[in-house]
């Protein structure tokens, strides 16, 4: 079978393209934008907020036990993130993901029921997009 493009195939395939290229360079500066501000690790236990932890200079290198009647992790702070490096689950997915840094990553330990997301507070007196 012989294909060939017409006119009509190379702008569809053009407009696609471009499309992609906005949604992408949309999405990348709404990312940009969202680290902006301080930066809090809240973990959660149980489905329970037991912690936020300010996520700066005065962090880096501190370590944090979460004991819980689900079990232990151990989770280390540095100073633009945060990961689990030790816990009692078998798995160890938790420990083996290292390090997450930007607002909305999480480390979820699911036999020990323990999620640590990072989060980005905006102080309300910025300048929004609207304004």
């Amino acid at each position: 079978m012989n294909t060939k493009f017409k006119i009509g195939d190379y702008v569809v395939i053009l407009i696609i393209i471009l499309l992609s290229a906005g949604i992408l360079f949309v999405s990348k500066s709404n990312i940009s934008k969202s680290s902006v501000g301080k930066k809090y690790a809240s973990i959660q236990v149980n489905g329970v907020e037991i912690d936020r932890i300010l996520i700066d200079e005065s962090t880096d290198g501190m370590t944090y036990p979460i004991n819980s009647e689900f079990g232990y992790n151990l989770l280390e702070f540095s100073k633009d993130g945060v990961r689990s490096i030790e816990a009692t689950c078998p798995d160890q997915i938790d420990v083996k993901q290292g390090f997450i840094y930007n607002s909305g990553e999480t480390i979820v330990c699911l036999p020990n029921r323990m999620v640590v997301e990072i989060i980005t507070e905006v102080d309300v007196d910025d300048v929004d997009v609207v304004n």
